[in-house]
């Protein structure tokens, strides 16, 4: 099991719609609006690193509104 952390900047105004598209993808966990210099931080978990990086770099990257992300794999079990 793969579990990571995703930073997600979104365009001014759309953090909540960002995270409501971002919550329904198959391997994120759960999803929070927050405030900093990420605008929504994703919880992602999969059975190989795989299935998080493409949830990151492809599925949550092409949501409207997304402009960046950035991914922290755990390292601890």
């Amino acid at each position: 099991m793969v579990h990571a952390f995703i930073m997600v900047k979104t365009a001014a105004g759309s953090s909540a719609d960002a995270r409501d598209a971002i919550i329904d993808l198959e391997f994120v966990a759960d999803a929070h609006v927050v405030a900093g210099e990420y605008d929504v931080i994703a919880e992602a978990d999969g059975d190989a690193v795989g299935d998080v990086l493409n949830t990151a770099s492809t599925e949550i990257q092409g949501l409207d509104g997304v402009e960046d992300t950035k991914t922290y794999i755990s390292m601890s079990a």
